[in-house]
């Protein structure tokens, strides 16, 4: 739950921002160059937010604010920015697209047929990325100290 939240509050962050800035790309000259602007300030600010906040912070601003944490997978270590770039790509791209693969599927599915099998969900994402708990990560590295020292 936290990590949608967290997802739906860098959302909010970004469009709020981007928001702001309306009125600047109102006076730029036609609608088509002020809808431009706004599309290339909010992919900046995403990709300022997604990117380049989490390899500073191993967070997002909506993860700072829920508590969440981003670590590469196996050894709980800081991202690197190519896997951060990966990341922030397969949201930008793939992600919007999953309700409407969703609502197709939903149709194929007959009424009478079984439920389809949900399959578990991992917290893992296509770039080898896990978000957790910043109270977990910290439990997780006192635990490693203890075992080597």
């Amino acid at each position: 739950m936290r990590r949608y939240l967290a997802v739906g509050l860098d959302s909010y962050l970004c469009l709020l921002a981007v928001g702001l800035l309306v009125r600047s790309c109102l006076n730029s000259g036609g609608t088509g160059h002020a809808v431009a602007l706004l599309v290339v300030q909010l992919v900046t600010l995403s990709f300022a937010n997604q990117v380049l906040l989490t390899m500073a912070v191993r967070a997002s601003a909506g993860k700072l604010i829920m508590g969440v944490r981003v670590i590469r997978l196996p050894d709980a270590g800081r991202p690197g920015f190519r896997l951060l770039v990966r990341r922030w790509l397969y949201g930008l791209l793939w992600l919007p697209r999953q309700p409407w693969h969703r609502l197709r599927r939903s149709e194929a599915d007959a009424p009478d047929r079984a439920p389809a099998r949900r399959r578990a969900e991992t917290p893992e994402d296509l770039a080898g990325l896990r978000q957790v708990r910043r109270s977990d990560l910290r439990s997780y590295r006192a635990a490693m100290r203890g075992r080597t020292g």
